[in-house]
């Protein structure tokens, strides 16, 4: 005669054996769903230390980055990598030329839109003795453009304007302040 603890088990056993094969069947569609969503959420990551990137267009170098960390993040809607510093960024003019350097502790790299997004003790100084310094800097490379809605200082051989909300190129010779507070001296 079987115990009757024995029994129960080997019941409680069989039902669940049959209710966890009943379960692990998906339907066509159920199966193409979980699919998608699973791609969706994927990502794929890549890592380097000691960063040193360089850009080229048309075989001339445009940028070099030099940072600590990088990870690289691969998804299906967004690729872009995440770069931690201190961070340096030489920007080259067409003779090769270093015109314009840029700092800043950490950076994003959007690698669709071709923008740096630079965040923490931003600097950027420029071959004629023009400097920016922010909290936050985007930098749209293929205009050539940088702007931030934060508070901005530039400074100049003549003068030093402060504001909030600046848009200009990154040699600094043409910019936009919104809401300037700062002075100039006219020789």
């Amino acid at each position: 005669m079987v115990p009757h603890n024995t029994i129960s088990a080997l019941v409680i056993s069989l039902l669940m054996i049959a209710v966890l094969s009943a379960c692990g069947e998906l339907s066509e569609k159920q199966s193409k769903q979980v699919n998608e969503a699973l791609q969706d959420s994927l990502t794929s990551t890549t890592e380097t230390w000691d960063v040193d990137m360089e850009i080229t267009e048309d075989g001339l170098k445009k940028i070099r980055l030099l940072g600590t960390y990088a990870a690289t993040y691969n998804t299906k809607n967004r690729n872009e990598t995440r770069i931690k510093g201190p961070i340096t960024i030489h920007v080259y003019d067409s003779s090769g030329s270093v015109k314009t350097r840029a700092y800043s502790d950490r950076a994003i790299y959007k690698t669709e839109e071709s923008i740096f997004e630079l965040f923490g003790d931003v600097r950027v100084n420029t071959e004629d003795n023009r400097h920016l310094e922010s909290e936050y800097l985007e930098w749209k490379q293929g205009d050539n453009m940088i702007n931030t809605p934060k508070f901005v200082i530039i400074t100049t051989p003549t003068d030093s304007i402060a504001g909030t909300g600046f848009v200009g190129t990154t040699d600094l010779t043409e910019y936009t302040i919104k809401d300037i507070k700062g002075e100039v001296i006219v020789n």
